[in-house]
């Protein structure tokens, strides 16, 4: 598989840590300019930088929340003045409140609702110009696997990345006249930081629901997203793929 993407630039928003960290330093390692993207993470997103330039990559650190799209229109012409390209859009950002839907509350509605639809569609209209420009560009979503199949407890963000998805499926349409890709990677449950004590308490209920009996980690996510971002995934475009453990088994 080709996966060389020296000479290229990728903005990976939600970069500084988890799933955005892992795949920011893939994408590194096969030659890409990174703009780790973050919103409250400022130390974490410049130290990952830092790694990748002390490893003889380029990469910067940009600040934006990805659903106010000025800040997100600022974001991208940095990085687009920083790098002289943009070629690589991973839309990795986003919020999942777990809580039974009578429960939930506008406020919840709106944040995740923002951070994940919106988030992407800010993103996507900011980096279009560049991405069609260069001729090959890639946008890249990464959502959970609620969006297709839905879960309890999940069905805001459900909601919020099957729209993602169908986002994802019509720019693929529309840009590929331009040579632009745009596909999803959906996930099963990834072990991270932020949600480790509840992990831990589950855990035996949890790998029961996954055929491999184990959770994913960042590393099971980073290769097949590196793989759609560079020449190896040019005719994939338009499709949802599943790296979720088994966790889902639909066509």
């Amino acid at each position: 598989m080709i996966t060389n993407l020296k000479d290229r630039a990728a903005l990976v928003t939600g970069g500084a840590n988890g799933v955005g960290r892992e795949i920011c330093l893939s994408l590194a390692a096969e030659g890409a300019a990174i703009a780790v993207n973050y919103r409250s993470s400022r130390d974490e997103a410049e130290t990952l930088a830092e790694e990748i330039r002390s490893n003889g990559g380029k990469a910067i650190a940009v600040g934006a929340d990805v659903a106010d799209l000025d800040a997100v229109r600022s974001m991208v012409d940095r990085v687009g003045s920083e790098f002289g390209r943009l070629d690589v859009l991973v839309n990795n950002a986003g919020i999942a409140i777990r809580n039974r839907f009578t429960d939930t509350t506008p406020d919840e509605w709106r944040r995740q609702i923002d951070a994940c639809l919106y988030g992407m569609i800010h993103c996507c209209h900011a980096s279009a110009p560049l991405l069609e420009r260069g001729g090959a560009g890639r946008i890249i979503g990464v959502v959970g696997d609620s969006s297709r199949v839905g879960e309890s407890g999940l069905s805001i963000v459900a909601a919020a990345r099957a729209g993602m998805i169908g986002l994802a499926k019509s720019l693929a349409r529309e840009m590929g006249r331009s040579g632009v890709t745009a596909n999803i990677v959906s996930l099963g449950l990834i072990e991270t930081a932020h949600d480790r004590e509840w992990v831990e308490e589950n855990r035996a209920k949890l790998v029961k629901l996954y055929p491999t009996r184990r959770l994913g980690q960042p590393s099971d996510i980073a290769p097949i997203v590196t793989t759609l971002a560079s020449d190896g995934g040019a005719w994939i475009t338009g499709q949802v793929i599943s790296v979720s453990g088994g966790f889902s088994m639909v066509g």
